[in-house]
């Protein structure tokens, strides 16, 4: 009876100094091309300027964001985020949700300056109707000549 010897295999060598390069250029390119998560919502708008506007700080609580865009539509999230697009009907119901779970309860409107003032309206009405009793305007700093 004949067996057969197998040659043991040498595993193959590998170059960690060259592994460590290529892992180092894959970092540097993920970091570079990552955008990092903005703040501000996508939505450009531009908002009306006012002499009298203060920089927003810390609070405590953080408001109820209702945004009305050029077109009308309406969108109901918090501070830092895009929001939910909603209806003035539903909007209603939301801020009446909320006000129940809040006690007092902050609502901010940012709205553009080409936002149908009737939006902004029925945003402040539904305000008054879920009983919440400090409404904001979002507006920027006027800028000085």
């Amino acid at each position: 009876m004949r067996f057969i010897t197998r040659r043991r295999r040498q595993p193959p060598a590998i170059i960690i100094v060259a592994l460590i390069d290529i892992l180092i250029v894959l970092l540097i390119f993920v970091m570079a091309t990552t955008t990092l998560k903005r703040q501000q919502p996508r939505l450009r708008l531009a908002l009306p300027e006012s002499s009298q506007a203060k920089k927003a700080g810390v609070q405590e609580k953080p408001p109820l964001v209702v945004t009305v865009e050029p077109s009308g539509s309406l969108r109901l999230g918090p501070e830092r985020e895009e929001g939910t697009p909603v209806t003035a009907e539903r909007l209603k119901g939301e801020l009446v949700a909320a006000a129940g779970r809040t006690a007092e309860l902050t609502l901010a409107i940012r709205a553009d300056t080409k936002a149908p003032v009737g939006q902004i309206i029925k945003v402040m009405d539904a305000a008054k109707e879920a009983n919440i009793k400090i409404v904001n305007l979002f507006t920027e700093e006027k800028a000085k000549h």
